[in-house]
């Protein structure tokens, strides 16, 4: 394995803490993702499902995962089913989890082969009262093909039409977007891959370097440091193009007096670091181009010291607001007759800074968590205010992730560059 696993006491408590939330009687069943084809005999790489990996620590596809808490017999309690390995997979493929292996990474001491599923499906629904089942439930989801948890689904729904069924998605918010210790580290780990790879590129950027050539050079280090890559499809944008919120082309030179901007993350052991930095091409910022990054700045480091537990993140995203409307100002580029005028539901700062501030962070880069509850200790979010001017070609965006502690926060890219000064004298050592 690329990554070193969290221990099995991590998931042996994240079942139990899911186990307590459940209704008395309830049973919870969760699928593996799909691998997904691509073309003729191809496939993606797999990508485990986030809700199975974060309770068992399993990244292997065809996996499946019944969670009875209140079962009678001990050996029922929790089940893992495995896709059974052979002679022949082994050598095609790789070997898979043996069932040992398996019970030693989980902490699970049932460990089935899938073959037997249904039949150990019935055995345990004669005690079940309810059925929790998991659905992708994230609030920007926009899903086109049929997961494997939708197909089961619908075939439990087919075959055991009376039972009562509940989400489990709910409970797995709440408890996916506390982070343990365990969790954080290997963010830490991904976010620390991350920075190391920037100092790589900040030698590598000059006039006339392609982005995807920055692109390569994170790559390359993200690989060589154990991560399996980039944690979501980078954004490399030089000039214009870095007012373009999703540009992810990669395909132009860099040009002598463009401002690029950066976002990438790596990801390791599935947790994900999200990072956004801004440098002059050539060097050195200009004096238009070193004002809208400081205005950035101050908003950044003011958002962050509003992230404190118990707060909603409606307000917060409301007084963020507050401050980029005043550097706006500062900067000329919205008057108080344009906020006079503005639209309550579209604020006059929103030509400049049209996305949110924040989201939550962890095994999926735009985590899981509850938005219309208090931010909770433990809560990990990015930080990422921009300013974009398309009639400059000027795109700004810096980005941090913090967790949240009782006191306030703790920088995850604490020490890391980040001052404009700072940034110049690195690109042109």
């Amino acid at each position: 394995m690329r990554y070193p696993s969290l221990t099995k006491e991590f998931y042996t408590a994240a079942r139990a803490r899911f186990g307590q939330q459940l209704q008395p009687g309830g049973i919870a069943i969760f699928c593996s993702n799909d691998t997904m084809p691509t073309s003729a005999d191809g496939h993606l790489p797999f990508k485990q499902s986030s809700d199975i990996f974060y309770l068992s620590g399993v990244d292997q596809e065809e996996s499946t995962l019944i969670i009875f808490p209140d079962s009678f017999h001990p050996h029922h309690k929790e089940i893992l089913f495995l896709k059974e390995t052979s002679e022949t997979i082994a050598i095609w493929e790789g070997a898979k989890l043996s069932k040992e292996q398996a019970k030693e990474q989980t902490g699970i001491r049932t460990v089935l082969w899938l073959g037997e599923f249904e039949k150990t499906l019935r055995s345990v629904l004669a005690e079940a009262k309810l059925v929790y089942l998991n659905s992708n439930e994230h609030i920007r989801a926009v899903v086109e093909v049929e997961t494997r948890e939708m197909r089961f689904s619908k075939w439990f729904r087919e075959h055991y039409p009376h039972y009562s069924i509940e989400r489990s998605a709910p409970i797995m918010h709440s408890l996916r977007a506390v982070k343990e210790k365990q969790e954080i580290a290997q963010l830490q780990k991904a976010i620390d891959i991350t920075q190391g790879s920037f100092m790589r590129v900040m030698k590598f950027i000059k006039p006339g370097v392609m982005e995807y050539e920055i692109e390569a050079e994170y790559a390359h280090e993200f690989l060589r440091n154990g991560s399996r890559g980039f944690a979501y499809t980078p954004i490399i944008a030089s000039g214009f193009s870095a007012c373009v919120l999703h540009y992810i082309d990669n395909d132009k030179a860099c040009k002598d007096g463009d401002v690029l901007l950066m976002d990438v993350g790596a990801e390791f052991g599935n947790y994900n670091a999200d990072m956004t930095r801004c440098v002059p091409v050539n060097g050195k910022f200009t004096p238009r181009q070193k004002a809208v990054y400081n205005a950035v700045l101050r908003v950044m480091r003011g958002a962050a010291s509003l992230l404190k537990p118990g707060v909603y993140m409606h307000d917060y995203h409301k007084q963020v607001g507050d401050l980029m409307e005043k550097e706006l100002l500062d900067l000329k580029l919205i008057s108080k007759e344009d906020i006079a005028k503005q639209d309550p539901a579209w604020p006059a700062y929103k030509k400049y800074f049209m996305h949110g501030t924040s989201h939550f962070l962890g095994l999926d880069v735009h985590d899981v968590g509850n938005w219309n509850k208090p931010v909770e200790v433990g809560n990990v979010f990015t930080v990422e205010p921009g300013i974009y001017i398309r009639e400059e070609s000027l795109g700004i965006r810096i980005e941090n992730n913090i967790v949240i502690t009782k006191t306030g926060h703790d920088d995850l890219f604490k020490d890391f560059p980040i001052e404009a000064e700072h940034i110049e004298e690195i690109i042109n050592n």
